[in-house]
């Protein structure tokens, strides 16, 4: 039997991914303890994330060579857009945020850096390119949220349990494993060289996944803001 190539990948993520659930930001957020501030900055620059994310499914569907490819990538457009987004716009009620203030977050520099990355290597490359870059958000989120809910009191806490329910839901899954089979179907035949150049993509994006986790648990925006006074 043939070893699918998001089997492959798993070997070179897991450890980066372990770390997620070990990061204070994701382990407070599962334990109910994390500073509220902090969850707020992270929803901000998930969301303005996100609308670079999205673009992603939408130029996947333009580079796509068939329309089931094109269609998986329509699918996972209105699954970003729609449910999980939305989720960010509840959370934003909550702390007062109206859905055009949280449109008009500036990004920090590490989500100008990782979604530029994506964008860049994406706009670069072919449909596979950008199959690389999208997975490891949408099958890592699916991975810290099954982890989590199985953690006591998780699912139930009265604020982030909306967040674990989502990210582990069966909705969620399914968006994930589209991602993880879409990679699969893209990787057949490819040579060596070019599958190695698509594990980079995953290993960075995976990467930074991790700063974009520091970057909230430290609510960081830029180095330096003088420039905007």
């Amino acid at each position: 039997m043939n070893t699918l190539f998001t089997d492959q990948l798993w070997k070179k993520v897991e450890p980066i991914w372990n770390s997620y659930i070990a990061h204070p930001f994701v382990k407070g957020l599962g334990e109910g303890w994390l500073e509220k501030e902090k969850f707020k900055h992270w929803m901000k620059q998930d969301y303005v994330y996100l609308i670079e994310y999205s673009r992603l499914f939408a130029l996947g569907s333009a580079k796509a060579e068939d329309l089931k490819t094109m269609t998986t990538f329509a699918k996972l457009l209105h699954g970003t857009l729609d449910m999980e987004m939305d989720l960010h716009r509840q959370y934003a009620s909550q702390f007062g945020i109206s859905s055009e203030e949280l449109e008009k977050t500036d990004a920090a520099a590490t989500t100008t850096a990782y979604t530029s990355y994506m964008l860049n290597v994406s706009q670069r490359g072919g449909v596979e390119n950008v199959v690389a870059s999208v997975l490891a958000c949408a099958w890592s989120y699916n991975f810290i949220g099954k982890k989590l809910a199985a953690w006591p009191g998780a699912l139930e806490h009265e604020f982030y349990g909306r967040w674990v329910r989502m990210y582990a839901s069966e909705e969620f899954t399914e968006l994930a494993e589209d991602c993880k089979s879409l990679m699969n179907k893209i990787a057949e035949g490819k040579p060596e060289r070019e599958l190695a150049a698509l594990e980079e993509i995953v290993v960075k994006t995976s990467l930074f996944e991790y700063m974009f986790w520091d970057m909230a648990e430290n609510k960081e925006d830029w180095p330096v803001i003088e420039y905007r006074q």
